[in-house]
């Protein structure tokens, strides 16, 4: 895994794309401040740029640095779940500016995987996450899956995990209003 992590955060530094395990599926994954490395992965999964794409973290009080408010709930909904989630928050930054949503919004995840947990406290930045598929396709539930138009198109595979044979579920999605309100996209 280390050998994994060195590599990635190399490619990522670059302003290359990564193919890597995460807390549901494998992603598509780059360096989510580098605007021209998040049209890459747009470009990748044949995608506009008017459909957001989420990032990671590894811990929540870094989720501060990439949105305006942070609401108290936020803390609360991270650490009572029991499996990935996304949030939704208002008023994004010091992110790509094509990675924010047209209502200045951004999906963040903590994630709790140990590869992708590792590979971003390692980058010290949030890393742009979306599935290994390109756009209108049913994304791989595991590696195998993965079409050789996406492995050809990255800068970097990584090798960890490559061989399990999982039924990943996708992330619970809500959307968290800077006043605390609460909307539930995906369960």
């Amino acid at each position: 895994m280390q050998e994994d992590i060195k590599e990635s955060c190399l490619v990522l530094r670059s302003g290359g794309i990564i193919l890597y395990p995460t807390d549901t599926i494998w992603g598509i994954g780059c360096d989510a401040t580098n605007e021209a490395a998040v049209k890459k992965v747009f470009d990748i999964k044949r995608r506009t740029d008017t459909k957001a794409m989420l990032v990671l973290v590894d811990q929540p009080g870094k989720i501060q640095n990439y949105v305006n408010e942070m609401p108290e709930i936020a803390w609360d909904l991270i650490e009572m779940s029991e499996k990935p989630l996304t949030i939704i928050y208002d008023e994004a930054r010091n992110l790509a500016s094509n990675l924010i949503g047209k209502d200045n919004s951004i999906g963040i995840r903590v994630t709790k995987e140990s590869f992708s947990k590792k590979l971003c406290e390692t980058f010290r930045k949030p890393i742009v996450s979306t599935s290994a598929n390109v756009s209108g396709k049913k994304p791989p539930e595991n590696f195998s899956e993965i079409e050789k138009e996406i492995k050809s198109a990255v800068d970097y595979i990584v090798s960890f995990r490559k061989d399990e044979k999982i039924n990943p579920k996708p992330s619970a999605i809500i959307k968290l209003a800077a006043n605390g309100t609460v909307q539930i996209i995906r369960e």
